[in-house]
Parts: structure tokens; C-alpha cells; sequence
């Protein structure tokens, strides 16, 4: 009896990953190592007292990320090419530049970040290191056909359970830690609100929308059926289901690792007195010699696992957005040859923010303009999605419903006041 019942757990744990796919690898890349360094500042600078802006930022993660893969699956179209119907040509294609420029800005820095961590690890020079990153990066993507690369980023997803084995190293006050997620005490500084913002900004990025959105497409074209779903005259539901349950997971894990993050650096930096942190390679540093070799090994390591799953992410949802709008081939299923415009955009994003990191240019100073970047883009991309999914006449009987709907218009007027206050911050400092 027991043995069946272990066969049967086993069983539906490969059944459970088999379902996921697009929404677990988008949660995963975003938990790039630039999200990392947002997310341990938070903890050194204001201890458990940011751990509610997880909880706070779950539900409407959860809904715009359904919205950009319902829209991907209904219409079998990307995010870019649906967007291009309700909105002028010349605006789509302002935001996709700026799009493909603050992606490229936050490969730049995630590559500094890989290269750095790796380089405490194992020694050597941070350029050679940013160098293998860039070219394997480039190299799968162009060379390795999607059906053989989904199941790697799926794989690469599992280097997020570092930052869980990060916060069972050190020693946490589990009690004060959940009453500040709870009942967090009022803090009306301005660093206080720039970090709130700060953490909003990088949980809900515009990058994550258009790649979820044609991994759904390229799920699409590669399953037994092939049609949009608003094509289909009946069933659909279980797609939608998959989807749903997909992208569900993949938020709830992507902003649990945010929350073991916050409350490691909060436990371990801010309790020591170590409140600035400027990048994720810094906090682990910051670690080592707090909470030990192996402590510090795991978030030097999560930092390169997670930069190598988040790279293609940026670098793929620039180059599906750019040849969405100019109707060239956007998939990672086909040969170089036959998708030069799409190959070509990866592998400009890449080699240009691998490029940015010989000018000198801080990887600070990039995250920022990167950040600036993503505001523009974030809001009135998130306002042409909620008007996509709500019409009949683009999405047929998979018209999302009225909850969903409500969510994501309340997430998209959340992220525009976030987006106010950061150029606020901007003319006030």
C-alpha cells in the first residue's frame, strides 16, 4: 500500500512538471541578479521591514502575467504583435526600443554581477568570465532549437533554491520577522518609499510580459494542437487551466526566493550594522564573513545560475518584440538562416550589454537607467494588455473575466504610481 502510494506521489509530481513551463522560468528570470541587489538592499538597508511588499506585490504579478499569457495563447500571437492592433505603429515601436534598451542595459549588469560572483568563487578576470557567460548565452540560444532549450531554463530555475538554502544557514528571529511581513511598523522616509517603489519595479518589468506571451506561441506550436484558442469552437479550458496553474506557481516562487532574500540580508547585514549594499556580488561578500564560506558560496552561486536563466529572457523578449511589430520570424524553434532579424536581436542585446561593461560605466548607474527605462514602457504596455484581454473582438469567448480584469487594472494604476514616484525622485534629488 505504501509503495503505491509513493508511486502514485511520485507520478503526479512528474505530471505537475510536466504543466510547468512559461510561468515558472518567467518567475525564475525574474529573480535576475539585478533583481537580487534590489532585494538585498531592501534587507540590509530596512531589515524585515520591506518583507511585506512580497505579499503586497504576489496577486497583481500573478494577474499580469496571466493576462500576457492568455493573450499569447488565445490569439497564438506575442505580446507585441496583439499590440500593434489597439495601439499607433510609430508608439509601439517608440516602446519597443526603449524596450529592447533598458533590456540590454540590465543584461550589461547582469553580466558585471555573474562575472564578479564567479570571480570570488573561482578567481580569474571578471571580463574573461563576462566573455563565456555572453557567448554560451548567444550560442544556446541561436543554435539549440526551443523544444531541446525549454527544458535548460526550466533546469536553471532550480539555482533560486540557493537563496532558501542561504536563509536555512543563518540564524533568523522567525517571530519578529513574520510580525514585520504582517504588521509592518509606518516608515515615512523617502529612502523607505524609493526601496517600496524600487521592489515593485523589479517584481513587475515589461520583459516578463512579452516573453511569456510567446513562450506560450512557441508552447503552442510545438503541442498537438496548433490553432489559437480563439479559433477552437470548444474546449479551451484546459489550456487556460495549465496556464493559470503555471503561472501561479511560478509567481508564488518567484516571490517567495525575493522574500528568503530580504530576510537573509535582513538577518545577517542589516543586524551587523551593514546597510548599504550596491550590487548582489557586494551582499554576498557582505556574507562571507558573517555567516560563513558555505553561506556565501550559495548566493555567490544563485547569483550565476540565475543570471544564466535571465539573460536569454532579456536578450528573447527584446527580440520577439522587435520582430512582432516588423513581422519577421519569432521563434527559437527555428534555424538561424531562417530567423535572421530574431537571431540578430539576441545576439546584438547581448553582445552590446557584455560591450557596456569595458566603458566604465557603473552597473549602478545602468540598473537606474534601466529602472527609468522599464517605467516608461511598464504602464501604457500594461494598459494595451488589459484593453486586449478585455475585448471580444480580440480574444472571442476567452474574454477574461471580470476578477481578472479588475486585478490587473488596479496592478497597472499601482505600477503607475510607482513609476510618478520614481521620476519624483528623480527631480526632487
Amino acid at each position: 500500500m505504501a509503495e503505491t502510494t509513493l508511486s502514485g506521489s511520485k507520478k503526479n509530481a512528474r505530471m505537475l512538471l510536466r504543466l510547468l513551463g512559461p510561468g515558472l522560468v518567467t518567475g525564475a528570470a525574474d529573480d535576475d541578479p539585478s533583481g537580487i541587489a534590489t532585494y538585498s538592499q531592501a534587507g540590509a538597508k530596512f531589515g524585515f521591514g520591506l518583507l511585506w511588499t512580497v505579499f503586497l506585490t504576489t496577486p497583481f504579478m500573478i494577474a499580469i502575467q496571466l493576462v500576457s499569457a492568455r493573450i499569447g495563447r488565445v490569439t497564438g500571437k506575442g505580446l507585441a504583435a496583439n499590440v500593434v492592433e489597439v495601439a499607433p505603429r510609430w508608439v509601439v515601436l517608440t516602446l519597443i526600443s526603449l524596450l529592447v534598451a533598458a533590456n540590454t542595459f540590465n543584461i550589461a549588469a547582469d553580466i558585471a554581477a555573474m562575472a564578479e560572483s564567479l570571480s570570488l568563487v573561482i578567481g580569474g578576470l571578471n571580463h574573461e568570465h563576462a566573455l563565456i557567460f555572453a557567448a554560451t548565452s548567444t550560442l544556446l540560444q541561436v543554435f539549440v532549437p526551443y523544444r531541446r532549450y525549454a527544458p535548460v531554463l526550466k533546469f536553471l530555475t532550480l539555482a533560486l533554491f540557493a537563496y532558501v538554502g542561504t536563509a536555512l544557514m543563518v540564524e533568523i528571529p522567525w517571530s519578529t520577522a513574520l510580525l514585520a511581513a504582517v504588521w509592518p511598523k509606518p516608515n515615512v522616509s523617502a529612502d523607505y518609499f524609493l526601496m517600496v517603489v524600487a521592489v515593485l519595479g523589479t517584481t513587475i518589468s515589461p520583459y516578463l510580459f512579452f516573453w511569456q506571451a510567446s513562450q506560450e506561441v512557441e508552447e503552442m506550436n510545438r503541442g498537438k494542437n496548433r490553432r489559437p484558442l480563439r479559433e477552437v469552437a470548444s474546449g479551451g479550458d484546459t489550456e487556460l487551466e495549465r496556464i493559470r496553474l503555471d503561472t501561479i506557481i511560478g509567481m508564488i516562487f518567484s516571490n517567495a526566493i525575493a522574500f528568503f532574500i530580504i530576510l537573509t540580508t535582513a538577518a545577517v547585514l542589516n543586524a551587523n550594522g551593514i546597510t548599504s549594499i550596491n550590487s548582489a556580488t557586494q551582499a554576498a561578500e557582505a556574507l562571507r564573513p558573517l555567516a560563513g564560506e558555505f553561506t556565501f558560496l550559495l548566493f555567490a552561486v544563485g547569483i550565476i545560475g540565475t543570471g544564466m536563466l535571465a539573460i536569454p529572457v532579456l536578450a528573447g523578449s527584446a527580440a520577439y518584440g522587435v520582430s512582432e511589430v516588423f513581422g519577421w520570424p519569432a521563434t527559437l524553434e527555428a534555424k538561424a538562416p531562417d530567423a535572421v532579424g530574431f537571431y540578430t536581436i539576441i545576439a546584438a542585446a547581448t553582445v552590446i550589454g557584455f560591450g557596456l561593461g569595458f566603458t566604465g560605466i557603473d552597473a549602478i548607474n545602468m540598473l537606474v537607467w534601466s529602472a527609468v527605462l522599464n517605467g516608461i514602457v511598464a504602464v501604457p504596455i500594461m494598459a494595451m494588455m488589459m484593453v486586449i484581454v478585455s475585448s471580444s473582438k480580440l480574444m472571442g469567448r476567452f474574454r477574461a473575466r471580470s476578477w481578472l480584469i479588475g486585478l490587473g487594472w488596479v496592478g497597472t494604476a499601482l505600477m503607475a504610481l510607482a513609476v510618478l514616484a520614481l521620476f519624483g525622485s528623480f527631480v526632487i534629488g
